[in-house]
């Protein structure tokens, strides 16, 4: 990479992946929590990751970046240590508890990368693409935000028996 605008691929490119393996991981969080409010949380996110999904195709066609076969590895292992939750032969309520702590690393690592993207889009004039990442950062906030209130006001807490 040269410059910015070839580092701003790669991290578009990396946001892509990143949301096309999650569409595909989400049913399997949905069907392992055993929690009804947290199974509803997990199937809310798996739409709203659908639209964000379709909005990373959107700026990809829109600046013309062909994704390819790029692999976001760290959604990878993130995405492994959630199924290594899944599989975990576990008390349901502590099951539930360890895939809200999954599924938070997810975001924040969602996070850090729509508000990198963000601040390289605004830098490079690319406002319209860069009001649409800020689109998909305010929804990882409010996800994760969704997630801590899920944990703290009742899930960990059911846990600790």
């Amino acid at each position: 990479m040269k410059n910015l605008a070839e580092l701003f691929e790669h991290e578009i490119k990396d946001l892509y992946s990143a949301e096309k393996q999650l569409v595909e991981s989400l049913p399997n969080m949905v069907k392992a929590a055993s929690d009804k409010k947290l199974q509803q949380a997990f199937a809310n996110h798996l739409e709203e990751t659908k639209t964000q999904f379709e909005r990373m195709k959107e700026i990809c066609s829109e600046l013309d970046i062909n994704p390819g076969n790029t692999k976001c590895d760290a959604m990878e292992g993130l995405i492994e240590e959630c199924d290594g939750m899944i599989n975990e032969n576990a008390d349901p309520d502590v099951k539930d508890a360890g895939l809200i702590a999954c599924a938070q690393r997810v975001e924040h690592y969602e996070i850090s990368g729509y508000g990198t993207a963000v601040r390289f889009a605004k830098e490079l004039g690319y406002s319209g693409i860069a009001k649409k990442l800020q689109t998909t950062l305010n929804e990882e906030y409010d996800a994760d935000n969704k997630l801590d209130k899920l944990a703290q006001g009742r899930l960990n807490k059911e846990a600790l028996v």
